[in-house]
């Protein structure tokens, strides 16, 4: 039976290109804690396996099948690349601070609910582990700003899980480099395909499930009883409607809004700021509503100009400038007039961060402490957006906001949106 020392010492061998820290040897892995595996964190904790910069050495979850299910992975994949015994050096725990407490860990992926990011990056932080945190970042402004001060204060890395920046065959990346080197002239407008707004959660009540702590699934959320919608029991292939709910999470709004309004803001360059008003529809609707920059950009949220054939001409993203439209989605990348694109880029022209993979780009900047393409700054303020648009929805009047003091102006109603007072037990 193989141990975590012995596994260390069996692939050794193995060439590594990554160090965990400044002044570790070159062949050392790093450590790291997986916490939440349901649906995303699965896929996160199957693409870590593959990587032979890192060793998983521990897993939680709240649910049992999947904390065993997690294990269970992590140590047939570790058994399989040694070819000889049997791997047992992962460790199951069920409280993700007792994760953080593991001798040895380096780093932290957190794929829990939206609810469940600010805690644990939190606590992270402070225990000063680097945190590779799904997107959106958070359930509200507030808990993103204390992210970002926790994460300054450590000097760890941070990743956000917008992996639009990095991945999906580099068409966002195109876009945005296209619009920073004025392809289409003066950008005027953007418009962001994306689902509705939360809603409140009135799902009815369930017994909880053997195995699953839906207490500790709670968290920091209002107390209420369970649901398999919102946890579904043992191993599940599908994304829970948790999503939805704005106890838990911003709707689909935030869920891929969280990636679209990302790659907005890289356009725009607003990766430290943000809009100066928020306009919901003039009649109520779950769609319209739009974000005015200082520099006269708006950013619409579904809602998009009509073809000659009278269809709307939609993709994720749409950048419409003075001298033509860029169309980006994750399946390719179009333009109007087409010759937009034709032309390539030099070098003389300006370029984005440059980033392939984004677990890859963490693991360099855990080695180098370089910043990450996604850092904790630019996946709050990518996130704010969407907690701006949710408020925005509910409220149902125009705000103004200040980027800077990440306040509403003369609001104070609407400030009181900005956060939301935890369980007593989850106040950190």
């Amino acid at each position: 039976m193989l141990t975590r020392r012995s596994f260390l010492a069996a692939s050794a061998a193995v060439p590594l290109v990554y160090s965990r820290a400044p002044g570790m040897a070159a062949n050392e892995k790093i450590a790291l804690g997986f916490i939440g595996v349901g649906t995303m964190g699965r896929g996160h904790l199957g693409g870590f396996l593959g990587r032979n910069e890192v060793e998983v050495v521990a897993v939680c979850d709240v649910v049992k099948e999947r904390l065993d299910s997690a294990a269970t992975t992590v140590e047939k994949r570790y058994a399989e690349r040694i070819k000889s015994g049997v791997y047992k050096g992962v460790k199951a725990y069920t409280d993700f601070r007792e994760l953080l407490a593991h001798k040895g860990l380096d780093a932290v992926v957190i794929a829990t609910p939206d609810h469940w990011h600010h805690i644990p990056c939190v606590l992270a932080a402070r225990a000063g582990k680097h945190i590779y945190c799904e997107k959106p970042l958070t359930h509200n402004v507030a808990e993103g700003r204390q992210i970002v001060e926790e994460v300054k204060k450590a000097k760890i890395v941070f990743q956000t899980g917008s992996q639009q920046r990095s991945e999906f065959g580099g068409h966002f990346r195109k876009a945005v480099e296209y619009v920073w080197n004025g392809r289409i002239g003066k950008l005027k407008t953007v418009r962001i395909g994306v689902g509705a707004a939360a809603i409140p959660c009135d799902l009815k009540g369930e017994e909880v499930p053997a195995g699953t702590d839906w207490d500790r699934w709670l968290g920091p959320a209002p107390e209420r009883a369970y649901s398999s919608v919102l946890c579904p029991k043992g191993v599940h292939g599908h994304f829970p409607a948790w999503r939805n709910y704005r106890e838990y999470a911003g709707g689909q709004l935030a869920d891929m809004g969280a990636h679209h309004f990302d790659i907005a803001q890289w356009a725009m360059g607003m990766d430290g700021s943000g809009p100066v008003e928020i306009v919901p529809p003039k009649e109520k609707s779950d769609r319209g509503l739009k974000f005015v920059y200082a520099n006269g950009v708006v950013m619409y949220h579904n809602v998009f100009e009509k073809g000659a054939d009278g269809k709307e001409v939609r993709a994720d993203c749409v950048f419409e400038g003075t001298e033509g439209t860029i169309l980006v989605s994750r399946g390719g990348i179009s333009s109007l007039p087409d010759t937009i694109l034709k032309e390539p880029l030099t070098e003389k022209d300006k370029k984005v961060y440059p980033s392939t993979n984004h677990h890859k780009n963490w693991l360099e900047c855990v080695a180098s402490g370089k910043d990450t393409i996604c850092t904790a700054e630019i996946g709050h303020r990518s996130a704010t957006i969407c907690h701006l648009g949710n408020i925005g929805y509910r409220l149902n009047r125009a705000l103004k906001w200040d980027p800077a003091k990440e306040l509403f102006v003369g609001d104070e109603a609407a400030n009181k949106e900005l956060t939301r007072e935890p369980r007593a037990k989850w106040k950190v």
